[in-house]
């Protein structure tokens, strides 16, 4: 048994046993892959797979107990790496933050700013993309730490923490009518073209789920993923904008005029989120404390590390 072998189990499980595929994240062939599989299985004496013919179409209850052994293995590996990158580097290194384009654009500008205070020799690479693709990158090693504010406190094998807490506003042109009322309904917001985030954004779901609860079915004529393109088309008057309050500029944002919406849609709150049981550097953990004072190294390690529901984790090498 080899660490290529234990790699090629954990990558068959991720491409949903797509052995091309396999191959391709290895470099390495697909017979080489396949040589690989049968080596293994005979040194263990069990089968790993179930297939029909030559395609593979999931795993045996041996291969499933191998799987969380080889993840668990693997992880530990890296971790080691880790830890001697750790001390001989402190204070350089890399540090990918994804994050969606609200979050980059408006809440961590200040947080990295002061960062970059502290480790200057530390290379910040930040990636925007939805929630959902944000927890896959922390779930695939490609980067190691999320922020979002979906998802990532729903799953499993991420360690999640509070970061802030967040409204939506409405925003609308000036001597638009819906400025006139003494408070903006959902019945009289209904009346208007919508503009929103796109479904799995930025607090989409607490907007859908108030229409619903009071039985309106809104006219969303236009959803981005990106606060500024919404702000662009209310601006052209093609609707009224339903966003992340922390969006709203009171210099450049001055031609339009910003709404009350917290009796209409419940608070969201930011989280930030890492893998499971995977080492971190250490100008990692200051990130994440300059994002949450109130928490301490030692409490996010902790919920980090922990052995709670191993059997639920997914480790990266």
């Amino acid at each position: 048994m080899n660490f290529q072998q234990l790699k090629i189990i954990r990558e068959a499980a991720r491409s949903h046993f797509n052995l091309t595929e396999v191959a391709n994240v290895l470099y390495t062939s697909q017979s080489g892959v396949s040589r690989h599989i049968k080596e293994l299985e005979d040194e263990l004496g069990v089968e790993l797979f179930i297939r029909r013919g030559k395609r593979l179409l999931g795993m045996t209850e041996p291969g499933k107990a191998l799987l969380t052994m080889a993840e668990r293995i693997l992880t530990e590996a890296a971790n080691i790496r880790r830890l001697a990158d750790n001390f001989a580097n402190s204070d350089k290194g890399r540090l990918h933050v994804a994050t969606t384009h609200t979050q980059a654009r408006y809440a961590l500008p200040g947080i990295i700013k002061e960062f970059r205070t502290h480790y200057p020799q530390v290379q910040l690479v930040l990636h925007q993309g939805s929630p959902s693709e944000i927890v896959s990158m922390i779930l695939n090693g490609e980067t190691d730490i999320g922020l979002a504010s979906e998802q990532l406190s729903e799953t499993d094998s991420i360690a999640a923490f509070p970061y802030y807490s967040w409204h939506h506003t409405i925003l609308v042109p000036r001597g638009h009518p819906l400025a006139e009322l003494p408070e903006v309904t959902l019945e009289a917001l209904s009346a208007w073209p919508l503009i929103t985030y796109q479904t799995g954004l930025t607090g989409r779901a607490k907007v859908d789920a108030a229409f619903a609860y009071a039985g309106i079915e809104p006219d969303i004529v236009l959803s981005a993923q990106d606060s500024d393109v919404i702000k662009t088309y209310v601006e052209l008057g093609m609707g009224v904008g339903i966003l992340a309050d922390m969006a709203i500029d009171t210099v450049k944002d001055s031609n339009l005029v910003r709404l009350s919406a917290e009796h209409l849609f419940s608070a969201n709150t930011v989280w930030f989120g890492l893998k499971k049981g995977k080492l971190q550097p250490n100008f990692a953990w200051r990130f994440l404390q300059l994002c949450n004072p109130s928490l301490s190294i030692s409490d996010i390690q902790a919920q980090v590390f922990s052995t709670e529901d191993n059997s639920a984790l997914h480790y990266e090498i």
